[in-house]
């Protein structure tokens, strides 16, 4: 992973330009931050815990705002309901509806989430706020303790909702 993390960076680095004064070289520490990778069985998955009932004031303070107050969405996608609409002419896309692994809810938050300022997020929190939004799809029950061992677990209603790459070259989730 690291080897392929230098491949995007290193020629991120030499497209710095003084010319411009635009850009700095990434520490080593940021580095560190994005060299990470979750698969669907959970692999990469870091220690720390959390449950929906310690997820949802956190969720009202830093998602609600964009998301909606149970995740119908606001200024930015819902991300509960939606389903039974894949196979409408207009399907509602959201975690519970489409989305074919719980592990990629965990990745994309603490990625990518608050939107403002991605990557402040502990991973105790980060689990919370997974199992807040599993919890708001009606996958899990509040007090069900999401960690790296119980998250990869959940069934996602459309996990067989996706067809393979029979492709030899492409290799398979979870594999």
């Amino acid at each position: 992973m690291r080897s392929a993390l230098l491949l995007l960076v290193v020629p991120a680095l030499c497209a710095q330009s003084p010319k411009y004064g635009l850009g700095r070289a990434p520490s080593s520490s940021e580095i560190q931050s994005w060299d990470v990778s979750i698969g669907p069985d959970g692999s990469g998955l870091p220690e720390g815990s959390g449950t929906a009932a310690q997820g949802r004031a956190l969720y009202a303070n830093r998602c609600a705002k964009c998301h909606g107050e149970k995740g119908e969405g606001r200024d930015s996608v819902p991300l509960a309901g939606g389903e039974g609409t894949l196979k409408n002419p207009k399907p509602l896309r959201t975690v519970g509806s489409y989305w074919p692994y719980a592990t990629t809810i965990w990745d994309y938050v603490n990625r990518a989430m608050p939107f403002n300022n991605p990557g402040i997020l502990t991973h105790d929190q980060v689990y919370s706020l997974t199992a807040y939004i599993l919890f708001l799809n009606g996958i899990i029950s509040e007090t069900a303790v999401m960690d790296a061992h119980s998250l990869p677990k959940v069934r996602m209603p459309n996990r067989n909702g996706f067809v393979r790459d029979a492709r030899p070259d492409v290799p398979r989730a979870g594999h």
